[in-house]
């Protein structure tokens, strides 16, 4: 009896091995998906740091220049602010786009020579990683992109002010 005992004995230690290792094979794909989710939240949230420090100061600098109109003949356009944030955000894959509004003008008594306020629209789109990830024909990637808004309203009577 001593014998048939033992033999059960090491039955159910082999089980409860097994066990563990269904377990490990169960919990790591979601702790590997986890991860990513982590790492792609944290680059975002970096590059969302980053890109609210430049866009004001950028814009500031291009929209309050004395060409900063947005004439042709100038240089100075939305999509040259755009070219800057995009060089100035580095290392970052993100996709920047700039976009200007200018405020209502009035066109009849003295206050028509002032100049209307401008309000540009700076976005930010990062796709998280892995974004077209290929395994046999089954796309692994993810199917959005996160995105961030930054508006700067330029007073360009006064330089240097964001309104």
């Amino acid at each position: 009896m001593a014998v048939g005992s033992g033999a059960r004995t090491c039955g159910v230690i082999a089980e409860e091995r097994a066990q563990a290792t269904v377990e490990m094979a169960v919990v790591t794909p979601v702790l590997l998906v986890m991860a990513l989710i982590v790492y792609n939240l944290m680059v975002f949230a970096s590059a969302t740091a980053r890109f609210d420090r430049i866009a004001p100061d950028i814009v500031l600098a291009h929209g309050v220049a004395p060409s900063g109109d947005g004439d042709e003949g100038t240089g100075v356009t939305a999509a040259s602010i755009q070219g800057e944030i995009a060089e100035a955000m580095g290392d970052y894959d993100v996709e920047v786009e700039v976009s200007v509004e200018q405020g209502s003008e009035q066109t009849e008594g003295l206050l028509s020579l002032v100049g209307a306020m401008r309000s540009y629209r700076c976005e930010m789109r990062y796709r998280p990683w892995p974004s077209n990830w290929s395994i046999a024909g089954v796309s692994l990637g993810a199917p959005l992109e996160l995105a961030h808004v930054r508006d700067v309203v330029v007073d360009p009577w006064r330089s240097g002010v964001v309104v």
